[in-house]
């Protein structure tokens, strides 16, 4: 499982040709930039080799319907909000949904974190105007700071560097997290009859009962619970700022072979999968798991030449197209392409993103996204691939697990006017801690209806 830097990586990156790159920061400092890179090249891995090969099962076991891939975490992390109780809260909402959607599924859960290194954000424009005042525009912590002074959008590299101490405190605290005993099956059970309990959620009152009576069973069988205190948690995040991604690459001393090793799972964004651009070609160039975002906008042609760069050997786990179509072009845009996708032999795990598809500003001015849009995605995601006979691998959703006011709707029916009690997001709007149990109770429902 080890990874070392040697004359590999170095031809590697010396080799990487010098093709287009969306979406990357404007460095005022070249030198600063270089002595940045230098450093990041000479830091341990974040995670091993081992542990993305691990992933890439789990993920191809998720493209047979053998396992559920349930994504989530913040739309941006901050410096500020990589706190021990914000990281717990995350963790928490994950292993709650997990539970609820393991039973749905009568599968296991695969459990991937949108987080240690979630730092960057693509933008529309590399500049902010607001009134008279023209500043570079905020691409997340890892370049610069969302306060709008000249000094505060500043990018500096070293945030680089201490995007990667960031992550690194992160994971320490998530493995600490799901192999200390907090994740406990029976723990995470007891938090969800909580939710249940709440008036606003008695209608899952029937699916949280069941599960009762499946614990109840299994501990009267024996059934090891001991087994049941630690459990799997992989980080993803999207590699945008290849800056960071590059130097944190390495080489497998069991394979020779190059991984990522700045997270488990990366994915390509809409506005960076160019056929000809560096984004695509860094992970062609890698063997983690890689995810690529999808939208009602994709040419099945440009899909399949991207499964010939990605994944050209057809290996299961290896590649997953990540759909963000929105509610109302779900159930139009996503047939033709999974079938097509399908009909040429690849081995794609799918997962719907329901999140970036719905976005929408409210009258008072607020970004946000409606769950009941939420949901409908999710569900015309499964009523395709049910149509179709294929595969809905899982979900990936931007959430966090406080009581933010981000999104409108749910069963607490938070409305545009509530929307500036905790807006707290640095860009998209997320759903909070009861909105994503919300969402997983319902995408049990729709698990449990699978064929």
């Amino acid at each position: 499982m080890s990874t070392t830097i040697g004359p590999d990586l170095s031809t590697f990156l010396e080799a990487t040709p010098d093709l287009p790159a969306a979406q990357q920061p404007v460095w005022p400092d070249a030198a600063a930039l270089e002595t940045a890179v230098a450093e990041l090249s000479t830091y341990p891995p974040l995670v091993f080799a081992g542990e993305c090969d691990v992933l890439r099962d789990r993920m191809a076991s998720a493209g047979r319907g053998e396992a559920f891939v349930l994504q989530g975490g913040d739309c941006a992390e901050t410096f500020a909000g990589a706190t021990a109780d914000n990281i717990k809260n995350r963790i928490k909402t994950i292993l709650q949904m997990a539970a609820v959607l393991t039973y749905g599924a009568s599968v296991p859960v695969v459990k991937v974190g949108r987080m240690a290194g979630q730092f960057a954000k693509p933008r529309s424009s590399n500049t902010e105007t607001r009134e008279d005042v023209t500043l570079p525009a905020y691409r997340g912590d890892m370049v610069n700071d969302f306060e709008f002074t000249p000094e505060a959008r500043h990018p500096d590299p070293q945030r680089l560097v201490r995007a990667y101490h960031a992550s690194s405190a992160t994971l320490n605290l998530v493995r600490a997290f799901t192999t200390g005993g907090f994740a406990d099956l029976r723990h995470v059970h007891d938090w969800n009859r909580g939710f249940v309990a709440n008036a606003a959620n008695q209608r899952y009152e029937k699916l949280a009962r069941d599960i009762d009576k499946a614990m109840k069973f299994m501990a009267a069988c024996g059934a090891d619970f001991e087994a049941m205190r630690t459990t799997e948690f992989f980080a993803a995040h999207e590699a945008l700022i290849l800056d960071y991604e590059r130097p944190l690459t390495r080489v497998d001393s069991r394979t020779g072979n190059l991984y990522d090793t700045s997270g488990h799972f990366i994915w390509i964004g809409e506005r960076t999968r160019d056929l000809g651009g560096a984004h695509l070609d860094f992970v062609s160039r890698i063997h983690n798991p890689i995810g690529v975002k999808v939208s009602a906008k994709a040419q099945v042609d440009d899909l399949l030449r991207m499964i010939d760069l990605v994944d050209p050997d057809r290996t299961p786990g290896r590649l997953t197209f990540i759909t963000r179509m929105g509610a109302g072009h779900v159930r139009d845009a996503l047939p033709a392409i999974v079938e097509k996708v399908t009909a040429s032999g690849a081995a794609v795990t799918w997962i719907c993103d329901p999140m970036h598809g719905n976005t929408f500003e409210s009258a008072s001015g607020y970004k946000t996204r409606d769950f009941e849009d939420v949901v409908d995605e999710v569900r015309g995601f499964f009523e395709v691939h049910q149509g179709l006979g294929t595969v809905p691998g899982g979900i990936h959703v931007e959430l966090t697990g406080n009581d933010v006011t981000e999104c409108i709707g749910g069963s607490e029916k938070i409305l545009d006017a509530d929307l500036n009690k905790r807006y707290e997001t640095v860009c998209d709007p997320r759903l909070n801690h009861q909105q994503s149990l919300e969402l997983a109770f319902l995408v049990a429902e729709m698990l449990s209806r699978e064929p």
